[in-house]
């Protein structure tokens, strides 16, 4: 049973995912960013909760979490402001986080909020497989999804963890952390036709896309792409003037995977 909005959201085409910091440069920001995507048409929105050791981000995200930590970024603080994005935006937000922040909140709790604020699924970078339930079940009982990420080392527990896939399958482009990537060279295409040999669950492939091209290459593959760090990156060069350059970029990233 996949949330509705997830659902939907790659029913229209090829589905263009950015990811920001909440945050960084502040909340304020943050709000205006997320809306200014929403309206240049990404189908899903990522929303980072900033954690002091986010293990699976390279050292653009990294520097992210450290500035909107300093700006005062709580993970209450990020549900008020989904909270009141939701009465104008319709679009899914799904939040990625450690799962040290989780369990810090309450993982019931946690997601009784979240989606009480309006999220619509989560990711957790670091819970295995094997240790999923324990988020999954609270997820499940609250309407949200628990996106699963399959990288090039899952090897032998693609197919497993395809098979329970909810949302969308986050495939991981390349191994190491995230960060922007002048190339990608794993063999994707065949993990794709074995995620798709055992779910209809959508595809949709991240970590080092940075410009339309890999954008368009990527969702050739899947059914969309994730693009993080280049975002993040236009932030922290534009702080409080990020909003049309990030809405610039997304408009190009948005047209690559539809092209």
């Amino acid at each position: 049973m996949s949330n509705p909005r997830i659902k939907a959201a790659f029913e229209d085409g090829k589905a263009f995912i950015p990811f920001v910091t909440c945050g960084d440069p502040s909340l304020e920001t943050t709000k205006k960013i997320i809306a200014e995507l929403a309206q240049a048409g990404a189908a899903v929105i990522e929303l980072g909760i900033p954690f002091s050791d986010p293990t699976a981000e390279g050292p653009v995200i990294q520097s992210a979490n450290m500035r909107a930590l300093e700006a005062g970024t709580t993970t209450d603080k990020v549900f008020d402001m989904v909270a009141d994005l939701r009465k104008t935006i319709d679009t899914p937000f799904v939040f990625m986080t450690y799962a040290n922040v989780v369990f810090h909140y309450g993982i019931e709790e946690f997601c009784s909020r979240a989606a009480e604020a309006g999220a619509d699924g989560l990711i957790l970078p670091d819970v295995p497989f094997e240790e999923k339930e324990e988020f999954a079940g609270p997820c499940r009982d609250h309407g949200m999804d628990l996106v699963s990420m399959i990288a090039p080392t899952s090897e032998e527990r693609i197919d497993m963890i395809a098979r329970e896939a909810e949302g969308f399958v986050y495939c991981v482009s390349s191994l190491g952390v995230t960060g922007a990537r002048s190339s990608i060279t794993t063999d994707l295409d065949s993990i794709v036709a074995r995620i798709r040999a055992v779910t209809d669950t959508p595809i949709a492939i991240g970590f080092g896309i940075s410009n339309p091209e890999q954008a368009a290459a990527m969702a050739a593959k899947s059914d969309g792409a994730i693009v993080g760090s280049a975002i993040v990156k236009i932030i922290a060069a534009e702080g409080e003037n990020a909003v049309p350059v990030v809405g610039e970029f997304a408009r190009k990233m948005v047209e690559a995977v539809r092209a």
